[in-house]
């Protein structure tokens, strides 16, 4: 009988840390079986068992495991008025949270505490046991091994990480671990296909933008905008990286994985973009926590970060990963309405005041206006008025005459000779579709099982309409995916991306067929627009006949 003489409501604690590793004796299963066996030879009929409130794989250093906040509350609650557990290990690592419990929290909800390990410890039975000398020694040792194995293990992980070993939990979207050897990195197909084509379609837009360029539009199109890559990911049917890790059987969890609908967002096409793993480097060491009994996690400043190049086989080339990294730094941004970003966007300034350039469309035109004369003062600068059409045609203009005089034609036809081939895009949107039909053929199986459930009485007429509903719900959105799918298919034809059209063409013709926005945001750092309308181009690279320039940007002037 408790003290208070009803039974005793007891609950069982049980943890076990990764730094356990592989002992049998601290497993879940040997913990429970002990603590079980002692609430029946020990406590008879004068117990009840409460719950068992277990973490596995947590610090005891850390006060917010989800299994010991569960006991705590169910002792604030009156529902626990004993703790039992293995050892003081198992419930305290930490000297301090040690101490306060067993002489403050627990006394204060009158909960008695049992440790069967040495020191053996019963707060109810033998309370002076807690305030002698042996109990303070074994916290004090328990906290200084936490402290020796944190450092340990950091240490290890240090060593690891210069060595270009991969020590995450899970892969990187895109990748699998190697069974062979879990701290190395293997390409995932499926997956890796999907990252290409994010960083494809930022670059250059995906497949038909290069007609457009060409063709009757009014403008030429730029690459896409992370959220039109995400609309696009979404209507092709592709699962977003939570959800292709848990469908392909792992236990993938984050801290915003309940909320997760499978849908792609323009935040996690952005942090695939920025993401140097791709390129073949390994960056890790970002964050770390702030000691061994703060868990909470901090920024670590880039000197300190871990950098291994080559540490396993690149997705996308580090010229196209580079080329994306200097999209995103200029600034470029989606048009209303458009899932497309403006070819020059990022790039266009006024020679005079150094503001961007604002657009707007005229008599089947589109016109480029200095934003200070026609947003802010008519008075602060002038109107520096151009029209696209002769923009672009001055630019490639300029950019071909530019690249003949540095020899880089040839060398840049080369390079997209060499370049390895990519599957027809079409092959990809197949699988896909592949994939789709197999899951809604999936789903007519469930539904069937889901009727012949109801009516053997195994779900109630509730669940039965909730399940069904959601059922339909996802086959409706597949059947949506399908419809779209087979458009892109057909629209498709088994025409080239926009890159390889680009490349077939320069090689062909051995000079730059017609403006993308990689192109220019490859090739060119910034274009001024006079007052007179004539443009200077700031280039990333110079031809020998200019002369030095070192330390400086060559410009061209174009009329």
């Amino acid at each position: 009988m408790s003290a208070a003489g009803g039974p005793w409501r007891v609950g069982l604690y049980i943890r076990l840390s990764r730094e356990d590793g592989n002992d049998e004796s601290l497993s879940v299963a040997n913990q429970r079986k002990i603590l079980l066996d002692h609430l029946a030879s020990d406590f008879g009929d004068g117990s009840v068992l409460a719950g068992v409130y277990i973490d596995d794989g947590q610090s005891g250093t850390d006060q917010e495991r989800p299994g010991f906040q569960r006991l705590l509350g169910d002792v604030r609650a009156g529902l626990v008025n004993c703790v039992l557990c293995k050892n003081l290990s198992r419930a305290f690592r930490n000297y301090a949270d040690q101490g306060y419990y067993l002489e403050s929290f627990f006394p204060r909800y009158g909960t008695r505490f049992i440790a069967l390990g040495e020191p053996q410890v019963d707060s109810f039975l033998h309370p002076e046991a807690v305030h002698g000398l042996e109990v303070p020694i074994n916290g004090l040792m328990n906290d200084r091994y936490a402290y020796k194995t944190s450092s340990d293990i950091r240490r290890t992980f240090d060593a690891k990480r210069r060595r270009g070993e991969f020590i995450g939990a899970f892969a990187p979207y895109g990748y699998r671990k190697d069974p062979a050897d879990r701290n190395r990195l293997l390409v995932d197909p499926p997956a890796a296909q999907v990252v290409r084509d994010i960083f494809l379609w930022y670059a250059y837009g995906p497949s038909g933008a290069a007609s457009a360029c060409r063709g009757g539009d009014k403008e030429p199109a730029g690459g896409m905008s992370k959220e039109g890559i995400a609309q696009r990911l979404n209507e092709l049917g592709v699962p977003n990286p939570t959800a292709y890790k848990r469908a392909g059987g792992l236990r993938y969890f984050n801290p915003h994985a309940v909320q997760n609908d499978g849908l792609w967002r323009g935040s996690g096409v952005a942090a695939i973009l920025s993401n140097e793993v791709y390129a073949g480097t390994l960056v890790q060491g970002r964050q770390r926590v702030v000691s061994y009994k703060v868990h909470d996690r901090i920024r670590v400043p880039e000197s300190g970060w871990y950098r291994v190049d080559g540490a396993h086989e690149a997705i996308v080339s580090r010229e196209l990963f580079d080329l994306v990294q200097r999209l995103q730094a200029a600034g470029t941004r989606q048009p209303p309405g458009k899932r497309r970003r403006h070819l020059f966007a990022g790039l266009l300034r006024c020679a005079d005041c150094g503001k961007a350039m604002t657009r707007k469309p005229s008599k089947g035109h589109v016109y480029l206006n200095c934003s200070t004369y026609k947003r802010k003062s008519k008075a602060r600068c002038g109107p520096h008025s151009l029209r696209l059409d002769a923009l672009e045609a001055a630019v490639l203009a300029a950019l071909r005459w530019q690249l003949e005089l540095s020899g880089c034609e040839p060398r840049l036809a080369e390079a997209l000779r060499r370049a390895p081939a990519k599957a027809p895009p079409s092959q990809e949107l197949l699988r896909r579709q592949r994939e789709l039909e197999r899951a809604q053929e999936n789903a007519k199986d469930l539904a069937e099982g889901l009727y012949w459930d109801w009516k053997a009485g195994e779900l109630t007429r509730e669940e039965y309409r909730r399940l069904r509903e959601r059922l339909a719900t996802q086959t409706q959105r597949r059947e949506e995916a399908l419809s779209r799918l087979q458009a892109a298919l057909e629209a498709q034809g088994g025409g080239a991306e926009e890159g390889d059209a680009f490349a077939s063409a320069f090689c062909r013709d051995g000079r730059v067929p017609w403006l993308t926005q990689g192109l220019l945001c490859a090739l060119v750092e910034e274009i001024l627009v006079h007052a007179d309308g004539s443009l200077t181009l700031r280039l990333r690279f110079r031809a020998p006949e200019l002369g030095p320039l070192d330390g400086v940007h060559p410009e061209v002037g174009q009329g």
